[in-house]
């Protein structure tokens, strides 16, 4: 990791998320105590553990494969960690019955893992984990082995689950939705770098890179070059055309006439048949494409100098039947626009980002 420093709160769901070779299994490692940092320090409530060893730390983790124990039944797995611990017999039955409740699992005590759905599975790994009351519970892709309606349910669980017991959860995921659904903040990561802790919101809505705009949704990302600046607004050119942007606090690091990129989210771009009036926030574009896509029809389009533009079109869009080859006018509004740094060398965008060829300076 680069000089990644960051706190996680108490009672916090903390997702860790990128893509693979990011770092963030590793990051998880470190805080369980299966790898040592190289330098710096790993602190669990105020005291340094970077060199303790894993049984002695205060952290439960699940991974993606449950590890129930076969022979036993799920009361029998919950109570292990009470049991392995001396916890008095009277004082096990009243925590694993208060768990089993949490994690609706009580109907099923008797039962073995064999006989347990997926997700039932994983809830029990769950109980067997927060049973002793760590103080935060490491979550390493737990959802990966479930199918797409299973995990879309657990999602909703695992939250509720931590609401409940109180404890903080770190999720590492490479799955934008999960960590979105799930989480209080997310940590974006790329090779081996931080690029942005927020909250869901602010990290879809106001990416700090050009990576995170890319990683965390769809994002129209256009190369351009600053023309002038003012405390409000920066103007650019797109197609050849000017466009001004909000100001943000983060756009002066990037000089003016230095290159840039300018994000707008594809569900932020609307299509019109002729030129709006305010036209200083959007060009004109002809349709390449369109493609049903069940609540959305994701349109393609091209600018005249190449360019590509996805806008998503919902059934409260008073449009025309649209057809490849049709001349439109792919405009937003201007809080949608954001400013971006161009990507440094060696920390390139995300492989799905829509990002475009580098058009000439503007004069």
């Amino acid at each position: 990791m680069h000089d990644a420093n960051f706190a996680i709160e108490r009672g916090e769901f903390f997702a860790m998320l990128g893509p693979s070779g990011c770092g963030k299994t590793t990051t998880l490692r470190m805080i369980a105590g299966f790898e040592t940092p190289t330098e710096g320090v790993i602190r669990l409530e105020g005291q340094d553990v970077s060199h303790v060893p894993p049984y002695r730390r205060n952290v439960n983790t699940v991974f993606q494969a449950y590890a129930l124990f076969p022979h036993m039944n799920v009361w029998d797995n919950v109570a292990f960690g009470p049991r392995s611990r001396k916890v008095r017999e009277a004082e096990t039955k009243k925590r694993v019955g208060e768990i089993l409740e949490i994690v609706r699992l009580t109907e099923f005590a008797k039962r073995k893992p064999a006989q347990l759905s997926g997700g039932q599975q994983q809830r029990v790994a769950l109980a067997r984990a927060l049973v002793n009351f760590p103080s935060a519970l490491l979550l390493d892709e737990p959802l990966g082995a479930l199918d797409l309606k299973l995990r879309q349910a657990m999602q909703i669980e695992l939250k509720r689950i931590q609401r409940e017991v109180g404890i903080t959860f770190i999720f590492v995921t490479h799955d934008q939705e999960e960590a979105l659904t799930m989480s209080d903040r997310i940590a974006v990561m790329s090779l081996g770098f931080v690029e942005q802790i927020g909250t869901p919101e602010d990290i879809y809505h106001h990416p700090a890179s050009v990576f995170v705009a890319g990683f965390i949704g769809s994002a129209n990302l256009f190369r351009t070059h600053i023309d002038r600046r003012s405390d409000t607004e920066t103007a650019v050119s797109i197609a050849g055309r000017p466009v001004v942007v909000p100001a943000t606090d983060g756009d002066a690091v990037i000089a003016v006439g230095a290159p840039a990129i300018v994000m707008v989210r594809p569900e932020r771009v609307r299509v019109v048949m002729a030129e709006p009036q305010n036209s200083s926030t959007g060009v004109p574009c002809t349709v390449t494409d369109l493609v049903f896509q069940g609540p959305v029809v994701r349109v393609a389009l091209a600018t005249a100098d190449g360019q590509e533009v996805v806008a998503h079109i919902g059934a409260d869009d008073q449009l025309p039947l649209l057809r490849p080859g049709d001349n439109v006018w792919a405009g937003w509004e201007g809080d949608a626009a954001r400013l971006l740094p161009e990507p440094e060398p060696g920390r390139a965008p995300a492989e799905d980002s829509m990002i475009q060829p580098t058009p000439s300076p503007s004069t």
